[in-house]
């Protein structure tokens, strides 16, 4: 097994209102965008790891993070032995050089009034690589390795298709030969037909440099086919990790279930196969949910230990809990609470009964606070109280039904 080439420990990345600088040291403002929040893995050289999730849960923020292309609110990262945060000077243009990155979209990431060859000499001209005819060749020599020709670098951007932008900036990122690459999502913004070419590129180019990979997707089809090891990403946390074998097959946590279910499948007999669906919205980072952030959502949030009730029923009810949180509720219209009555399933415990008619009664009474403590007092969860740990087992799930 090969040493980690990047230890990525406790990674937070947050966004402050004011956004000043005493603002940012002192993280003194309470409505911060979380957008990493304690993150934690480790990519060992040579290998792909895949970071996926949902749109808005924070992996491009991660993987931007991680190159200091934004400054981190805390944690560290730590490249081949060394504290990236403490980089400076010339140690951060060695980093750099052994460091880059594949942007999502092919045609936003490269300067429009520039040429292919230009675009991919410039990190040579930047760090004054070789003479002006090594750097001509060295750049006619990536275009031929990603598919392109080399008389092509005349050629400006939009002469290209989105799969060819997309070679001119993989040519870019290699031009100085990292050790390391992060891919934010490298094929999501290319036809169906091209991913695939450009997919099976990125595979052969890590075989013939040696190269480590950080990928970034929501994609997992494009994970399964390319990555060594996942993490599962969550509201600006990791909730799974594992090798790819063992996610596909052995998913441990409910998220990753559902991400795996949601993932069409060609055969038929498949068709109508029970799908596992996500109570809600994602929550806003601004104001995460306490204990396991995906509780508001989770189709199997732990029933507390006196609460004799099926997952279905206990669902319905922490929906009403997090409706009532949220302050979506309007205590003025008396048909909207009965509507909301009507939803709890028939077969709720009497103890239960009595504490949601106490709550649905303080809610036409306009009293919010006092539902809201009835409602915690009868329904409070462990995926409340406790944020689950992830663990630092070869695959591991950050979720209380494992406990």
């Amino acid at each position: 097994m090969s040493d980690p080439l990047l230890e990525v420990s406790d990674l937070r990345k947050y966004y402050f209102e004011q956004d000043s600088l005493l603002d940012t040291i002192l993280r003194r403002d309470p409505t911060a965008v979380q957008a990493v929040d304690g993150v934690s893995f480790e990519v060992r050289e040579g290998e792909t790891l895949g970071l996926v999730g949902e749109s808005g849960c924070g992996k491009s923020t991660t993987g931007e993070t991680v190159l200091r292309l934004r400054e981190p609110t805390g944690g560290t990262v730590t490249f081949d032995g060394e504290d990236v945060a403490d980089l400076s000077g010339g140690d951060l243009t060695a980093f750099r050089k052994r460091a880059g990155i594949v942007f999502q979209d092919p045609y936003g990431s490269l300067d429009p009034r520039m040429t292919a060859g230009e675009i991919v000499r410039e990190p040579l001209d930047v760090h004054s690589i070789g003479t002006q005819d090594d750097r001509e060749e060295r750049v006619r020599d990536l275009l031929e390795r990603v598919g392109l020709s080399a008389d092509q670098f005349d050629r400006y951007p939009h002469e290209f298709s989105g799969g060819q932008q997309q070679r001119v900036g993989i040519a870019r990122a290699l031009a100085l030969e990292p050790d390391f690459l992060v891919l934010d999502e490298p094929v999501s913004a290319l036809d169906v037909s091209v991913q695939a070419q450009i997919l099976n590129l990125l595979d052969d180019l890590q075989a013939e440099f040696g190269l480590t990979y950080l990928l970034i997707a929501h994609d997992l089809s494009v994970v399964r086919h390319i990555c060594d090891r996942v993490a599962v990403m969550y509201l600006g946390e990791l909730v799974e990790t594992g090798l790819v074998e063992d996610i596909f097959e052995r998913p441990q946590h409910p998220y990753t279930r559902a991400l795996l279910e949601s993932v069409p499948r060609p055969e038929t007999s498949e068709a109508d196969r029970e799908i596992s669906t996500l109570s809600g919205d994602v929550p806003s980072p601004r104001n995460p949910p306490s204990g396991c952030r995906f509780r508001t959502r989770c189709p199997a949030v732990i029933p507390p230990h006196d609460l004799d009730v099926d997952q279905a029923t206990f669902r319905a009810i922490m929906d009403i809990r997090d409706r009532l949180d949220r302050g979506e509720f309007d205590t003025n219209d008396v048909a909207a609470v009965d509507e909301w009555r009507e939803r709890v399933p028939g077969d709720v415990p009497p103890t239960a009964v009595d504490a949601l008619n106490d709550a649905f009664a303080s809610l036409v009474d306009g009293d919010e606070a006092a539902a809201r403590d009835r409602l915690q007092e009868s329904f409070e969860t462990v995926c409340e109280r406790e944020n689950p740990n992830l663990g630092d087992g070869e695959c591991e799930a950050a979720c209380h039904l494992g406990d």
